[in-house]
């Protein structure tokens, strides 16, 4: 046997190897690969939850039952990127959506196109204010962020200190506060703001001042 058939045999022998290995840990790859995927690519993570939600999950639970008193609001401030300061305490009357988010936070990226599309629907409305507000303090990059994905609402920083009551740290975290400054609505974590049981709540709101 020549060493040109020695080093046929080795090379065939090995790639075979090669390709039994792969088929037996085939799945093992693919989820590991995924896994992957979802810890370092946040926009990858992102398009899961949205298809997450398109099929019905991350409804939000809105509920018009066990209504908190309204708390003093004043001095809760943001500011948006031309520098105009927003006073919670100045909105009674006013049906309010309050969004935490980040860019770099897949939950907000997967929610942010139902945020928009509830903006869309609500924006000309006087009744309502939205307000998403960066929770990094890094305003440019989050509206730059915004025009990229084209999505018209308006992202604010944080101006002055935020109660826990508000925001615990955990992104997304979303608050609608009614007409008269209660706390109508707190949900931590990714939810589909398009849905239509979340829009007739809104309008529930908008429907009732007492």
């Amino acid at each position: 046997m020549t060493l040109n058939n020695i080093w046929y045999i080795c090379k065939n022998s090995t790639t075979m190897v090669k390709a039994a290995f792969l088929k037996e840990n085939l799945v093992n790859i693919l989820l590991l690969s995924f896994v992957l995927l979802m810890v370092f690519v946040p926009s990858a993570k992102a398009f899961m939850l949205r298809g997450l939600m398109e099929v019905g999950l991350f409804k939000p639970s809105a509920s018009s039952a066990n209504v908190p008193p309204a708390a003093d609001l004043s001095g809760i401030r943001f500011k948006d990127i031309n520098g105009k300061i927003v006073d919670l305490g100045n909105l009674k009357g006013k049906v309010v959506f309050l969004n935490f988010w980040a860019t770099w936070c897949p939950p907000c990226l997967a929610e942010m196109p139902s945020i928009n599309k509830l903006y869309a629907q609500f924006k000309d409305d006087p009744d309502f204010v939205f307000l998403l507000v960066d929770a990094d303090s890094k305003l440019p990059e989050a509206q730059k962020f915004m025009l990229k994905k084209k999505y018209d609402a308006p992202v604010y920083e944080v101006a002055s200190d935020i109660p826990e009551q508000l925001f615990k740290g955990s992104l997304p975290t979303t608050i609608v506060f009614d007409k008269l400054g209660r706390i109508r609505f707190n949900e931590e974590g990714a939810a589909n703001y398009a849905h239509k049981k979340f829009i007739n709540f809104m309008l529930e709101l908008k429907s009732n001042s007492n």
